[in-house]
């Protein structure tokens, strides 16, 4: 029991040492990376003030030979101290208060002074670059400059020998770029000076001057031989062409009000001398595009001019055909009054049927109107001939559909007609064909004639006799008309089929009993059916004495019914 308890408190006792153990290691490693942040924040502090910072400050002192660069040298050198004995010894300070409160692990306070630093050391290195790149200017600036001058001397060369050869496009211009172009030289000769003082500030803005100047010249040389061939002798050229056009279409009857060419043409003028005052002192800014827009103006006009001649050719030849079209649908219009004359003495007209007529009317009337109104402008020339085939094309989409209406109105007028021959011929052909069928009862002279061939003689005769009463009434109502042919047919052609079904049947009947007769005096029921089946004949019941003789025969002659009504089939129709 003792060696037990005695090995718990061993065990204890090492696990405690192991726990103080193992949280000094972690208390140690912690304090070691907040020492290294302090060395990196030292590191960072030291770089600031650099030797490339120096060694620039060193170059400006060397090149320091006049009163402006030394006042210059001065300045950066005061503020370079600035950095090093207020800025530096700040970040140095709270360097040394963060190492102190690591080793007093006051982490917390270590924390705050480290941002400190950070921020210190931040505000130090953007005044150390600002002042380094300040610095450039001046230490760079010769180089930098020959470089820039070297390079803008190379296009100016190429400018200057494009001019040489090309002159004469310029016109009197040519010695207001000449000056311009010794402006540019005098730059050149102010920079050598500038460079030879060591002025470098000036030479910066020379610098700039020039390369403005160049390119300001470099547009001069390839838009204003183009400008000025514009100005003096293209839109000159192109403003006489118009006006010669403008007053020979306009002697010739052309309505080109529209158009405001004379107005224009005014406004272009003045335009023009504005781009002149501007050319003059080598003002291109937006000259050329204001030049070719003048341009693609008279293109337009000439388009238009066009346009208003093929549009008088055009309406010439379209008035023609419009005048033929209207002259044939007036004629159709007048013909077709004659007819609703007789359509409305012989046929039934509806409301909507005379409405529709004088619809047509008073559209084509309109139409007429319109067109007189349109040929009239043509003589007072009041308007132009784009907009006068417009109109003529309107009007002709109006006919157009006018005709159609009146195509389809005078079909209607003559179905009323072909209905009214078409029932007379139906009236002929049912009135023969009810003939044919009593004529054909009458050959069979059968015993006797079922009731309901006589109903169906009545109905068919009914339906003839009022088809003849709407033929014969005046104005005929094509409508009933026609339900009464439609009908009457009907009851005929079932008439028809009765009768021949009546005949058919009769006869096969007959012929039925007559086959059996051969069986009578062998079977006593033979001969008993078909008595039976004789009494039905002359009775008039044809069907039911069909019926009882195949019946009758079927017992000694199975199948007789497929071969009489084989023989039924091949009989002929009425």
């Amino acid at each position: 029991m003792n060696d037990l308890i005695l090995l718990i408190a061993t065990h204890y006792i090492l696990a405690v040492l192991l726990i103080v153990v193992v949280l000094n290691f972690l208390a140690f490693l912690k304090k070691q990376s907040y020492k290294k942040e302090i060395q990196n924040l030292d590191k960072e502090k030291n770089i600031i003030i650099d030797p490339a910072l120096m060694t620039e400050l060193s170059k400006v002192e060397s090149l320091a030979k006049n009163d402006k660069m030394k006042i210059k040298f001065k300045t950066w050198q005061t503020s370079v101290n600035d950095i090093k004995n207020d800025l530096l010894e700040n970040i140095t300070d709270f360097i040394l208060d963060a190492d102190f409160l690591i080793d007093q692990k006051d982490f917390k306070g270590f924390h705050l002074k480290k941002i400190k630093a950070e921020l210190k050391i931040y505000e130090a290195r953007e005044k150390r670059n600002k002042l380094f790149n300040q610095i450039q200017e001046i230490t760079l600036s010769e180089t930098k400059s020959r470089d820039s001058i070297t390079s803008l001397k190379s296009k100016f060369r190429e400018i200057r020998k494009t001019f040489d050869l090309s002159t004469s496009d310029f016109g009197e211009l040519a010695e207001t770029v000449k000056l311009q172009i010794e402006n540019i030289e005098k730059r050149f000769q102010d920079f050598e000076i500038k460079m030879e003082n060591q002025d470098y500030d000036e030479v910066n803005r020379i610098v700039k001057s020039l390369d403005s100047m160049i390119k300001h010249m470099d547009v001069i040389i390839e838009e204003l031989p183009s400008a000025i061939l514009m100005v003096d002798s293209l839109i000159p050229k192109r403003i006489e062409e118009v006006e010669l056009n403008y007053n020979k279409l306009t002697t010739e009857g052309y309505q080109l009000d529209y158009l405001n060419i004379e107005y224009n043409i005014e406004e272009i003028r003045k335009k023009i001398a504005d781009i002149m005052s501007r050319v003059r002192v080598l003002n291109l800014e937006d000259v050329l595009f204001e030049l070719k827009t003048i341009l693609e103006y008279f293109d337009s006009i000439f388009n238009d001019f066009e346009r208003e001649r093929l549009a008088k050719k055009s309406f010439e030849e379209d008035i023609i055909a419009f005048k033929s079209k209207i002259n044939k649908i007036n004629d159709v219009m007048n013909r077709l009054y004659g007819k609703v004359v007789d359509a409305k003495y012989n046929y039934t007209l509806s409301e909507d049927q005379l409405e529709v007529l004088k619809t047509l009317t008073d559209e084509l009337e309109l139409i007429n109107k319109d067109f007189d109104i349109l040929y009239d402008t043509t003589k007072t020339v009041s308007f132009p001939y784009s907009r006068l085939i417009k109109e003529l094309e309107v009007l002709m989409i109006r006919l157009s559909k006018t005709e159609e209406k009146l195509d389809k109105y005078m079909q209607t007028i003559g179905n009323m007609q072909d209905d009214e021959k078409r029932a007379r011929e139906q009236l002929n052909e049912i009135t023969e064909l009810l003939k044919t069928s009593k004529y054909k009862i009458r050959e069979y002279k059968l015993p006797i004639i079922p009731n309901n061939y006589f109903v169906e003689l009545k109905e068919a005769g009914e339906g003839i006799r009022e088809i003849i009463k709407e033929l014969d009434r005046k104005p005929i109502d094509i409508e009933t008309l026609n339900t009464r042919v439609d009908t009457a047919r009907d009851l005929v052609f079932k008439f028809y089929n009765t009768t021949n079904e009546i005949i058919k049947t009769a006869i096969m009947a007959e012929n039925a009993i007559i086959y059996g007769n051969r069986y009578r005096s062998n079977k006593s029921y033979i001969d008993e059916g078909l008595y039976k089946s004789e009494i039905l004949f002359i009775k008039g019941d044809y069907k039911k004495s069909l019926e009882l003789t195949l019946n009758t025969i079927d017992i000694i002659e199975p199948g007789i019914h497929k071969k009489l009504l084989s023989l039924y089939e091949k009989e002929p129709n009425i």
